[in-house]
């Protein structure tokens, strides 16, 4: 540098964004990512909803082992136990003919199961009411309808082993078999998918609930904005 040069500095301008602007911005990003979410949440409802049906209809909850006097398998209402002569397998019970579901506890699996499985695929036809009502209640209706499947697959989960002791499990997995004790038996898929759908449901209705408490604040918001402008104006 030259002495008694005048000295030359850049300098930096940083320009900010007024406070609407970037107040603007914030709640479209909030917004788009508000509805991704939302649509993945609609997405695991309804793959919960699968989940709960084929529960509900399979008949593999328990099962026999290695060391069972028969071969066979229990569901909630359906069961299916060989014949001891052969490997031939003799299929009994019905949902819609109550009497000859083996267990009172089996019957009464069977309607909690139910009830989640009706409460889900409810909530899915509630989707609709997206078109019609607002956005934060029909997410709070579904959360509700959802943390109700759930309770109701816990209530079945942990009626279903009461049933172990009926006549016709003990012919399969042997006498030992007592009430939430399964003897020779083991538990099979479909009982250890309903466990699963449990933490499905509470996860699913939580997040229904915060989906729909930021929508209620969003409007709120919303409608703090239109009243500022007023004033202004």
């Amino acid at each position: 540098m030259v002495p008694g040069a005048p000295s030359t500095t850049t300098t930096t301008t940083t320009t900010m964004l007024p406070a609407s602007e970037a107040a603007k911005i914030y709640q479209t990003n909030y917004v788009r990512n508000s509805r991704a979410i939302g649509v993945l949440w609609a997405i695991f409802t309804i793959l919960f909803a699968i989940v709960n049906v084929v529960c509900f209809i399979q008949p593999y909850w328990i099962g026999d082992g290695m060391d069972t006097p028969q071969v066979g398998y229990f569901g909630l209402f359906h069961y299916c136990i060989g014949n001891g002569l052969s490997r031939d397998l003799v299929c009994q019970g019905s949902f819609t003919e109550f009497h000859s579901i083996p267990s009172g506890a089996f019957k009464a699996a069977s309607v909690f199961i139910g009830m989640s499985m009706v409460l889900v695929l409810t909530c899915i036809g509630c989707f609709a009411l997206f078109f019609f009502c607002s956005t934060g209640t029909v997410y709070k209706i579904c959360g509700w309808m959802q943390l109700a499947a759930g309770t109701s697959l816990v209530l079945g989960c942990m009626i279903y082993p009461d049933g172990w002791d009926s006549d016709e499990v003990k012919r399969m997995c042997g006498e030992q078999t007592d009430k939430y004790t399964l003897g020779a038996c083991s538990v099979r898929w479909a009982y250890i998918l309903a466990i699963m759908g449990i933490l499905d449901a509470l996860i699913l209705s939580f997040l229904a609930f915060v989906l729909g408490n930021r929508q209620d604040n969003l409007m709120s918001e919303d409608l703090l904005g239109e009243k500022t402008g007023n004033n202004v104006i």
